[in-house]
């Protein structure tokens, strides 16, 4: 598991065997909190089973999700490299089977092999553009544009995990519950549902529970490209 994870290809086997000296398995039952901001940082994760979120929550009790973890992911590095407390709270969405790598042995293995550190600035950078890409979104685009957008990504995830030569599905299944999904882009649920409401009423899409048919890709683009506006 080790091996295959993003952040460790390219390392020998030595490395890889050294890396499994320190990694202890953790399980975590869903909704369960893994750590809470700005609790000590003991150490960072890689999912091995299951899917990890990781959110702040504002001091009136709006939750922002910050990223969603699955398989393969690691998840808490920065903190726990520079030392400083977690900058945010991470929970499991599903049963969670976690490869944890204490700080201070994950440190004295990187002072020994160096080599190690540089696939860990891979993984840094990409969690750095896919925030980016949060504060992107929820600074110029407004709610309609951000679900139209995760909906188009999650079709076209969806057709590749069903091996559709189609580069896009027109029948979906939510991978979030709706209050998880509200608390991605970055709004409340009533607002959500005003949306799918919106949407639904226009001929775009059709809700039924966590399944959504896309009626007509070319509009749903064009609210995700803010192209076509409602009254």
């Amino acid at each position: 598991m080790v091996a295959d994870h993003n952040d460790f290809h390219g390392l020998s086997q030595f490395q890889v065997l050294c890396l499994l000296q320190i990694a202890q398995p953790q399980t975590w039952q869903k909704n369960e909190l893994i750590f809470e901001q700005g609790s000590p940082a003991t150490g960072f994760f890689v999912v091995k089973v299951g899917r990890v979120k990781v959110f702040r929550v504002s001091p009136t009790g709006k939750e922002q999700i910050l990223n969603i973890f699955e398989v393969g992911d690691n998840f808490a590095e920065a903190a726990a490299l520079d030392g400083q407390p977690f900058p945010a709270s991470a929970a499991a969405l599903d049963w969670v089977e976690l490869i944890f790598f204490p700080r201070q042995a994950f440190l004295e293995l990187l002072h020994q092999d160096p080599g190690i550190a540089i696939n860990m600035l891979i993984g840094l950078s990409q969690h750095l553009r896919h925030l980016v890409g949060v504060i992107e979104n929820l600074s110029f685009k407004d709610v309609q544009q951000r679900l139209a957008e995760y909906l188009l990504n999650l079709s076209n995830v969806s057709s590749q995990q069903s091996g559709s030569c189609s580069k896009s599905s027109n029948v979906i299944t939510l991978d979030l519950t709706k209050s998880q999904l509200a608390a991605a882009l970055g709004t409340i649920p009533a607002t959500l549902s005003r949306v799918f409401y919106h949407l639904s009423s226009e001929g775009i899409i059709v809700v039924s529970g966590s399944q959504i048919e896309v009626l007509d890709r070319d509009r749903l683009q064009n609210v995700s490209q803010a192209l076509e506006q409602y009254s």
